[in-house]
């Protein structure tokens, strides 16, 4: 695919995803979307890549939807179902995908917010400033971050990004629990690559596996499910050339080979 809307580049094991209309502060659209649906499939094929950076060019992360792309061609309520549920689940993707770290520099508005939500871990510039705004547009939460928001922060401060719309510092988002790490702005993707590549050297089913794990026993109440869920994986990966290699690789005092 011609990569018009992100800029690919794959760095050792990662392969990072920028976000690249700077003039319009990376606002998401719909050929920003299969674009990076596209990169992530790809990257995903690929036993040359074990994990995935997203940052974005400029000033600013992503700054929401892209109004005019988004609402002024009279797209309907059953179009915006269609183009971003139907056709590809973007949560299901990123949770199914190989690890994902965002790098999030600037702003992270609306969508620009909940793509990230459901990715592995989440790493801001001190310039970074975050908002689920869709309140006040009139809208509600989507892909899923009414359920990301209270998993990452809690019920009362995910109520209140929800409710009031604001925006959050680098520093208060780090606090509530809504990013994982803050780094200096200038260290930022570097910082990302490296936590992504501490993923990426880690056996790539057995990760898998672990991704999987969290996703469906994250906020399963029923602890004979999720137990399983875990036994029947455990199995599976005991019987992995994986495990057999990072055995291996203990009792001969050597780095394991996974790739």
């Amino acid at each position: 695919m011609d990569y018009e809307q992100i800029e690919v580049e794959d760095r050792g094991l990662v392969r990072l995803i920028t976000l690249s209309r700077p003039e319009r502060l990376n606002a998401w659209t719909r050929r920003m979307s299969s674009e990076m649906v596209a990169a992530i499939d790809e990257g995903n094929e690929s036993d040359g890549i074990g994990a995935f950076v997203f940052t974005g060019a400029g000033r600013g992360f992503c700054a929401g939807a892209d109004i005019g792309d988004e609402f002024a061609t009279g797209s309907s309520a059953g179009d915006l179902d269609r183009d971003r549920s139907s056709d590809r689940d973007w949560v299901g993707l990123v949770r199914r995908s190989k690890p994902m770290v965002a790098a999030v520099n600037g702003p992270a508005v609306g969508v620009g917010l909940t793509m990230i939500l459901p990715m592995d871990y989440l790493v801001a510039g001190r310039s970074a400033r975050l908002s689920a705004r869709f309140v006040r547009m009139g809208l509600v939460p989507e892909l899923a971050s009414s359920h990301f928001l209270v998993q990452r922060c809690g019920w009362g401060a995910a109520s209140d990004l929800a409710l009031s719309g604001r925006m959050a510092s680098a520093e208060e988002a780090l606090d509530v629990g809504l990013v994982d790490r803050v780094v200096a702005d200038d260290e930022l993707v570097d910082a990302a690559i490296d936590h992504a590549e501490s993923y990426a050297r880690n056996p790539p089913t057995a990760v898998r596996m672990v991704k999987e794990l969290l996703t469906a026993n994250g906020s399963d109440g029923d602890l004979g499910a999720v137990q399983r869920r875990e036994l029947a994986m455990l199995r599976d990966a005991m019987r992995s050339a994986e495990h057999r290699e990072a055995i291996a690789a203990f009792m001969e005092k050597r780095e394991p080979t996974f790739r």
